[in-house]
């Protein structure tokens, strides 16, 4: 059911805030990837500025894997005017064969053996709870708006692609649901209830006392960005404390920046970032954003409503 008062345009601005936090979380992440809080502090007091740099060497507003596989799928459900596995498999691909200047070792392994087999699920390894999946999650977010159950058909189909884990999934979809629920105005406490339910069920995402982990494992990726989330006022501050916290920073801020900026999105983003941010990236994000929520039940429902 789509929210009252939501209109269109309001949920396309919303979803835009998403897709453009989204790749500033990662470009700003970028620089702190796999350093400590220490050498963070030691480095740059506080790191609050897009500089590029890091272990990649970025030139500043770049984005690394997060981002762009994010793409992959919005291209692919664009060109199809719909959910297609088969497209998003090709499109990461030809991402992969591109030589990127990043990517995983779980994602380079399953579109490996897509490329060489076909095949578009990876059968269940005990390696795969990592990160990747819950990385891209943002288009499936925008594309299955309103429809529960599509969402949870899509992020396991995206997901197996590269991670077939019960804790990947679990966090993929609980990333899906925290942005959907954002985009469409929900409070803390029922963003909140997204987070509870996903410690209930999976007992190694709970954490009472945040122990300041934040690697490529799913929980401490996700108790790293709910931690700060929930313990800060403004977008603009919550992607700075989770991208000092370092480990795999590039996604935590990822992962932050979509639910921060569906959540805070109706107040303009920091200028510097904005501007810093690669140009090409802005705008395709921009676009895809208002295409994938045009495409969504919900956008359907409200375009029919809005005659």
């Amino acid at each position: 059911m789509t929210p009252a008062g939501l209109t269109l345009e309001h949920l396309i601005h919303r979803a835009r805030s998403a897709f453009l936090g989204l790749a500033i979380g990662d470009a700003l992440g970028a620089t702190t990837e796999f350093l400590r809080p220490a050498e963070i502090r030691q480095k740059y007091k506080i790191h609050r500025r897009i500089i590029g740099g890091g272990w990649l060497h970025l030139k500043p507003g770049k984005v690394t894997d997060d981002t762009e596989m994010s793409l992959c799928i919005a291209r692919a459900i664009d060109e199809a005017d719909g959910w297609n596995l088969h497209g998003i498999a090709e499109h990461f691909a030809k991402w992969l064969r591109s030589k990127p200047i990043d990517v995983g070792a779980t994602c380079r392994r399953g579109i490996s053996d897509y490329i060489m087999t076909g095949r578009m699920e990876k059968p269940f390894s005990d390696w795969d709870a990592g990160n990747g999946a819950a990385m891209r999650m943002l288009p499936v977010a925008l594309y299955t708006l309103g429809d529960d159950v599509l969402l949870e058909q899509c992020t396991i189909e995206q997901a197996h692609l590269t991670h077939n884990h019960p804790l990947s999934d679990a966090g993929s979809l609980a990333v899906g649901k925290l942005v959907q629920l954002a985009l469409a105005g929900a409070d803390r406490p029922q963003l909140h209830s997204v987070v509870r339910k996903l410690c209930s069920e999976h007992l190694k995402f709970h954490c009472k006392h945040y122990r300041g982990e934040a690697s490529a494992y799913i929980v401490e990726t996700l108790q790293t960005v709910f931690h700060h989330f929930f313990g800060t006022g403004s977008f603009e501050e919550c992607l700075i404390e989770v991208v000092n916290q370092g480990g795999d920073a590039d996604t935590t801020g990822a992962i932050a920046g979509m639910i921060a900026g569906a959540h805070y999105g109706d107040a303009p983003f920091p200028r510097q970032w904005m501007k810093k941010l690669d140009a090409k990236v802005k705008k395709e994000a921009f676009v895809l954003a208002e295409r994938l929520v045009r495409l969504s039940p919900m956008g359907q429902e409200l375009l029919r409503a809005e005659g």
